[in-house]
């Protein structure tokens, strides 16, 4: 089970990158099509809603396989100095209090969709769904949540992480 959760943020975050090269095809074109209107060209019309939807889906995909590869940012000042014990008492709380804050944010993430989808709310120039892009996002979170814990399960000595695992060189913690 540990091993599909990691495999899973691999694949959405890998998701998220396609969804970021597909964003940056799309402003390329809408820019060039400014620049060629006297072409009969033009921008495309909502870029600035896809960018803004497509950039929070991509950065839900990818939060997940960057906490599992260790690669947020961390500061060291006092951490490196203290014991080894207490180092690992940091992590174990820290990465608890994260768990508690994806499984808020994914619930809050939850009843904003279903708000969004209640009120019919859409984009200004597309009429996109709003919803839609929670819908997207939730999934991400959903798979946040799963990280954070198959993580913790890991931490606590409750499971061990995939054969071959490995965490960025500069990511201790």
């Amino acid at each position: 089970m540990i091993g599909f959760i990691y495999r899973l943020s691999h694949w959405t975050a890998l998701v998220g990158g396609l969804v970021l090269v597909a964003l940056t095809l799309m402003v390329v074109a809408s820019v060039a099509g400014r620049a060629l209107i006297g072409l009969g060209l033009g921008p495309i019309p909502g870029d600035f809603e896809l960018v803004e939807v497509g950039v929070g889906i991509a950065v839900f995909f990818f939060l997940p396989w960057c906490y599992l590869k260790g690669g947020h940012a961390t500061v060291d000042l006092l951490y490196m100095h203290m014991p080894k014990w207490c180092q690992r008492g940091i992590v174990i709380i820290s990465d608890l209090l994260m768990l508690v804050v994806w499984l808020v944010l994914t619930w809050m993430l939850w009843q904003g969709m279903l708000e969004k989808k209640e009120y019919a709310e859409t984009t200004f120039i597309l009429q996109m769904p709003i919803w839609w892009a929670y819908a997207f996002s939730l999934v991400g979170a959903v798979i946040g949540c799963l990280s954070y814990f198959a993580k913790t399960l890991t931490l606590l000595g409750l499971a061990s992480e995939p054969e071959g695992w490995t965490v960025e060189a500069n990511a201790g913690h």
